[in-house]
């Protein structure tokens, strides 16, 4: 049977992908992928296929293509953080997985910090459990769960209102945005979604 890579195309600029990803990119005879992913990378001789927020769809085109040739799942960041890896694990077994650098990664890099020790969690359509104090935080964002919305949360599970944080945007982009400041005056501020938050550093 044919493979499936899974390649992860890093934190959005075509600088930040790794050399192996892109070369397994160009070879592709099939690449699926968002559509901003496929707008950088495909080629007009590759059957491509866009991910929407229909992922049944995705699997039956897989299951449809499979046969016939190899596929290219392209991913933002790291396939191993918070992408399609699980789903595609769960319903194919001949998978391989191409690292990439991913926006958390990049925003600890942003700020020189060692991210070993940190919690890494996801505000993605939920609320995680084990939010009190502690470790620093790594966040993921989007756009109900925000800088404000966050920092308010924190606040109210005993986080000091004075804490630490970053707040991190449009990473590898020209228009990057990096705000350092504190959760009491990030939970009075205008929000700013869809990126990274580090907490506690």
């Amino acid at each position: 049977m044919n493979k499936i890579y899974i390649v992860g195309i890093g934190a959005g600029d075509p600088d930040y992908i790794l050399p192996i990803a892109k070369r397994k990119i160009d070879s592709a005879r099939v690449l699926i992928g968002g559509r901003r992913s496929l707008e950088t990378f495909a080629k007009s001789d590759q059957k491509t296929f866009a991910i929407t927020g229909n992922l049944d769809a995705v699997l039956e085109f897989i299951r449809q293509e499979i046969d016939r040739n190899e596929i290219v799942v392209m991913v933002s960041g790291d396939p191993g953080f918070y992408s399609l890896l699980p789903l595609l694990r769960k319903h194919f077994e001949n998978l391989e997985t191409i690292p990439g650098i991913s926006s958390m990664q990049l925003a600890f890099a942003r700020l020189n910090l060692p991210w070993h020790d940190a919690r890494l969690i996801s505000f993605h359509g939920r609320t995680p459990k084990d939010l009190e104090p502690g470790k620093m935080l790594g966040i993921l964002t989007d756009s109900e769960y925000n800088s404000k919305t966050i920092s308010k949360i924190l606040i109210d599970r005993g986080w000091n209102s004075g804490t630490r944080i970053a707040i991190l945007s449009r990473l590898s982009y020209p228009d990057e945005l990096i705000i350092e400041t504190n959760l009491q005056t990030a939970a009075n501020s205008e929000p700013i979604s869809h990126g990274i938050l580090i907490v506690g550093y």
